[in-house]
């Protein structure tokens, strides 16, 4: 198994594991988020220090569950800003997602809606199953910024409402891609220290691939 396929078993891993604390079950404890050294990773926070916001909507501000970070890619804006919004291709460049698909036609908006499914495995507490996630764009500013939200729910597993944000700034060197997200519910409330790892876990995860794949194709 590649280490990039154990990185995604541990935070599939941990996300089971802090969604099923609702019933009173944890097996386990996911291991604390690692910080990458380096100007890639100058800024992590949690809680409402840094907002992350589009059109002037950021994350949902009474979610106990959030994390945001932000990473440094060497690749032009608009290429940045093109591989994070065709939201259809995520998984030629994204182990963590198995699907994606457009409910709708056009280009990427306000109102579009798309659903994506991701894998996670069994634990003690809950079945093999695959997230189902289905996203509403909120805000969109073509080469800034966009804000989804919506729920996620598998077999024993169930998030009310992931809102995410992400901006796209030019800088000396390329793009400054900036993102935060919150998740709300019972589930994911049930352990929030536990539910937050498993949330940042996948975050870092996600900056990581989108640098790859956005300066692949730049050849950086």
């Amino acid at each position: 198994m590649s280490t990039t396929r154990s990185r995604l078993g541990a935070r599939f891993a941990a996300l089971a594991l802090s969604l099923a604390a609702a019933g009173g079950v944890l097996a386990a404890t996911a291991a604390p988020v690692q910080a990458d050294s380096g100007p890639a990773h100058a800024e992590r926070h949690h809680g409402r220090d840094g907002v992350v916001e589009c059109r002037g909507q950021g994350t949902d501000p009474d979610a106990r569950v959030r994390y945001g970070t932000e990473i440094l890619i060497h690749a032009p804006l608009g290429t940045v800003f093109r591989t994070q919004t065709d939201v259809e291709r995520w998984p030629a460049w994204q182990d963590a997602v198995l699907t994606s698909e457009r409910l709708g036609s056009g280009p990427l908006r306000a109102g579009s809606v798309f659903r994506w499914t991701t894998p996670v495995p069994a634990t003690p507490a809950t079945p093999a199953t695959v997230l189902a996630v289905t996203s509403t764009v909120q805000q969109l500013q073509r080469d800034s910024c966009v804000r989804w939200a919506g729920p996620a729910t598998g077999e024993g597993i169930h998030i009310d409402e992931g809102t995410h944000v992400w901006t796209f700034t030019k800088v000396k060197g390329g793009t400054l891609v900036r993102t935060e997200e919150t998740w709300t519910g019972d589930q994911a409330e049930a352990d929030v220290d536990l539910s937050t790892q498993a949330l940042g876990a996948g975050l870092e995860t996600w900056m990581r691939d989108l640098k790859a794949a956005a300066e692949a194709r730049t050849g950086c």
